[in-house]
């Protein structure tokens, strides 16, 4: 990694701006090298990634590397993934699911990050938090962006987040795992050889 990309990293790694507001404490969990063509941006890490402390070790993330087509150690290799939530930290859990990410952290280091990737051939958007910063024109609602898979593409994707809570969306929504999961990993599959 760059030196810069080391500072970076180990600035990002020690942050605790939001420390006052997460009832577990800050713990940032992300994935980064400059070296990455492939981005997931995704919301916050839940309780069991933050325990972990390892990206996406969770259902979600099993079903995200699912629709990706890879494996875990493909995944998990900083040179070809980067993942960088919105919020490094989890942010807690509320009455209906785990709470939104805290927008400071987008704020602070989000565009640092972005920057300094300069291989940078996929954005996978997870959700309607990395939706807002990245495609922050876009006022439609997260199934109608999914289904307009064609518009950012090739550079950039909008995915329903991959939780079991999403479960009933992804039933009402076969077109989904028919449509867009195969024409995903056949781009995932191009980025990754061309490296």
């Amino acid at each position: 990694m760059k030196s810069d990309a080391t500072t970076l990293v180990a600035e990002a790694a020690a942050c605790r701006l939001c420390a006052a507001h997460l009832p577990h404490g800050p713990r940032p969990v992300f994935q980064f090298d400059p070296a990455a063509r492939i981005l997931i941006a995704g919301q916050a890490p839940g309780a069991r990634v933050h325990a972990s402390g390892k990206p996406f070790d969770d259902p979600s993330g099993e079903r995200l590397r699912d629709w990706l087509g890879i494996d875990r150690a493909t995944f998990y290799d900083r040179q070809r993934m980067a993942i960088l939530p919105m919020g490094f930290c989890f942010p807690g859990s509320g009455p209906h699911g785990d709470l939104p990410p805290r927008p400071e952290c987008a704020a602070t280091w989000r565009q640092r990050f972005i920057d300094a990737l300069p291989q940078l051939e996929l954005v996978v958007i997870l959700g309607r938090h990395a939706l807002a910063w990245h495609l922050p024109g876009e006022r439609r609602g997260l199934t109608d962006v999914v289904r307009d898979w064609r518009r950012h593409w090739p550079g950039m994707i909008l995915l329903p987040h991959p939780s079991p809570r999403n479960n009933r969306w992804l039933a009402a929504n076969p077109w989904f795992a028919e449509t867009v999961v195969p024409v995903l990993q056949a781009r995932v599959r191009v980025v990754l050889e061309g490296q």
